[in-house]
């Protein structure tokens, strides 16, 4: 922007306009340290010394935990293709396309599932929160 700014003054002398151009950013950059090294140090150590309100304590570790054990059912309750669906998008972090290929289904199909499948663990898991215990592995067989 200063560049900009100034750029009528640009007269073209000497080692041309990319040296021009570094010594406005050079200059910038000078202003901008020795400014920042005029501030009382009180404000940089209050600064250092603030400590979130929201610390998370020990709890938080444990409902973490708690909260990816009953995914982790949830999931463990689909059935098997769908399992590897959940895999290759989020552990492996493929794309649709990819995951077709593995799967031996169009980009269509595997939106389609992924679709159903996250309804489905909604489900599990809104069920479960409730007190219902339909996380349960899938029959032999079931396709869901």
């Amino acid at each position: 922007m200063r560049a900009l700014a100034g750029l009528d003054q640009y007269r073209g002398r000497g080692a041309g306009f990319p040296a021009w151009l570094m010594s406005i950013a050079h200059n910038l950059l000078v202003n901008w340290y020795r400014d920042r090294g005029r501030r009382p140090p009180t404000e940089a150590l209050d600064a250092a010394l603030q400590i979130p309100a929201a610390t998370p304590g020990p709890e938080a570790s444990l409902e973490q935990n708690e909260s990816i054990a009953r995914v982790r059912a949830a999931i463990s309750a689909l059935a098997p293709d769908r399992q590897q669906l959940i895999s290759l998008k989020y552990v492996d972090g493929l794309s649709n396309a990819e995951i077709g290929r593995i799967m031996a289904r169009t980009e269509g199909a595997v939106k389609a599932l992924h679709h159903r499948t996250l309804r489905e663990l909604q489900r599990l898991l809104g069920d479960e929160e409730r007190g219902s215990s339909t996380v349960r592995p899938p029959r032999e067989g079931s396709r869901r």
